[in-house]
């Protein structure tokens, strides 16, 4: 197996796993890593957010910092606040709100959270309205980061075009300046965008590039299917992966089967395309 020392060989570019949030630090330090991702309770549940680090926020802020190692908070999967339905749209943003606020309160460099959808004969304005509603009236202490994501013919972030009618309505906002992207490459590869070039044509739309999430495809490219494989056993095209984390010059988080002796050959296959 590959020296975890590897990974810091990559260039300047600072990398890292999603883990478990218990203690996110050593988990960084397993991999050779620069920085961890996180849930901070069930990604599939309404509870939360709590911080399962001994010693609480501060303590985890504090050791982080010491330690150089950065913190993403990965909001729950539920969340939607694109919704037209109240019963979901508006716990989805007052959960926001929490991830948000915890957030700051552990450092963490972002939060990450997912476009969301519309229902499929639903119009889509109403979606990129509620995402102006949204960003308008959180509290963003730390950046809040949307995700592209894989599949749904309502998606607010599976296209470009919808991508920059989304980024159209939250510049209308006070806070869209808090307001960043991460580019997940399986996400891009299921949706039926080349990774070859695509940094340059989503910075035109978004004027930025936060984070990516560098995770290859068990399936085929425009398959719609978000199903995350280790890197070099899948279908997203080496060449692309490669331009897209030099030309993004952002973070980079693997959400990649297995624990250590996986993610370290992960992020040295990575390391190596640098």
């Amino acid at each position: 197996m590959p020296s975890v020392t590897t990974v810091r060989l990559a260039a300047m570019i600072v990398m890292g796993a999603h883990v478990d949030q218990t203690d996110p630090i050593v988990e960084a330090k397993a991999r050779g890593a620069g920085l961890s991702q996180f849930f901070l309770g069930d990604p599939q549940g309404w509870k939360g957010p709590k911080v399962a680090y001994a010693g609480g926020a501060a303590t985890l802020k504090a050791d982080a910092e010491s330690a150089g190692v950065a913190l993403y908070v990965h909001a729950p999967y539920v969340l939607n606040v694109a919704s037209s339905n109240n019963r979901i749209r508006i716990p989805s943003r007052q959960h926001l709100q929490k991830q948000l606020t915890a957030a700051a309160e552990i450092g963490a460099a972002g939060v990450i959270v997912h476009g969301g959808h519309l229902n499929k004969n639903e119009d889509p304005q109403v979606g990129y309205a509620n995402w102006f509603k949204a960003v308008d009236r959180l509290d963003i202490a730390v950046p809040l980061l949307i995700e592209n994501t894989a599949g749904g013919t309502n998606a607010m972030t599976r296209q470009l075009e919808s991508i920059d009618r989304l980024w159209s309505a939250i510049a209308a906002s006070a806070n869209a300046d808090m307001v960043g992207f991460c580019l997940d490459t399986c996400h891009a590869h299921a949706a039926g965008l080349e990774l070859l070039g695509l940094v340059d044509r989503l910075k035109s739309i978004t004027g930025r590039l936060d984070l990516i999430h560098a995770n290859d495809s068990r399936d085929p490219f425009d398959s719609g299917a978000d199903r995350h494989a280790n890197w070099g056993t899948g279908h997203c095209d080496p060449d692309g992966v490669a331009d897209v984390l030099r030309s993004a010059d952002a973070p980079v988080v693997i959400e990649t089967p297995g624990g250590v002796p996986e993610h370290v050959l992960d992020l040295t296959w990575l390391a190596d395309r640098l």
